[in-house]
């Protein structure tokens, strides 16, 4: 069954470009278009897509208070911004409704259906420039919200593989699933069943979560 799409955004021209290029993937259905956050809430209503596909900023209604109540709803549809802003404010706020991808609209329409997939099966992601600016600030979320604590011990021992270890240092890196099998010579459902187990062994939910225990355990680019 096809991954059903409802694209959100204020520029017409920018949503039937995006329209036409998902068209061109058989595993995908634009359903439906809208210009504002409060269209979208209607047309979601109306049309029950599997993935919202949002932009930011937006007259009426912008893209993260639209998230904000669709989140409230439950857990479909999932929203994944799609904007040309890459800020750290507009990341955690996008992150903090509900949001469970945020892409930067220049993406090659491969990564962004790739996105869809990885989304619509039940993962997360941020694109790979925005992930590498926005891991520093929260790791200093991270640390300001924390307790003292004793002194970490050294790396858990969690039992990864050296293939597992390999492919979440290049996703601390930024790398996406494509990237990552390009580098390694893997398929990308190679790649996606590592990171399963990978996400399983470290207890952690998604990507950045995967990417920040990588930086607090291992020196990266070794």
């Amino acid at each position: 069954m096809a991954i059903r799409v409802l694209i959100v955004d204020d520029q017409p021209l920018i949503r039937t470009g995006i329209a036409a290029l998902l068209a061109r993937k058989a595993d995908i259905e634009v359903v439906g278009q809208a210009g504002n956050g409060r269209e979208a809430l209607e047309l979601v209503a109306a049309l029950d897509p599997d993935i919202v596909l949002m932009d930011v900023m937006m007259p009426v209604m912008d893209g993260v208070e639209a998230t904000r109540q669709l989140a409230a709803r439950g857990p479909r549809p999932v929203v994944i911004m799609l904007t040309t802003f890459h800020d750290d404010e507009r990341v955690l706020q996008s992150i903090a409704a509900g949001a469970r991808g945020y892409l930067l609209k220049d993406v090659d329409h491969r990564a962004l259906a790739e996105s869809i997939r990885t989304v619509a099966a039940g993962g997360a992601l941020i694109h790979p420039q925005i992930t590498a600016q926005l891991l520093p600030r929260l790791s200093q979320l991270a640390t300001a919200a924390s307790p003292p604590a004793e002194p970490p011990a050294a790396e858990p021992a969690i039992g990864l593989t050296p293939r597992e270890r390999e492919i979440l240092l290049l996703l601390a890196q930024g790398y996406t699933n494509q990237e990552i099998g390009e580098k390694l010579a893997l398929s990308i459902g190679t790649v996606k069943n590592h990171l399963s187990v990978i996400f399983a062994k470290l207890a952690v939910r998604d990507r950045t979560q995967a990417a920040l225990w990588a930086r607090e355990h291992l020196r990266l680019g070794t």
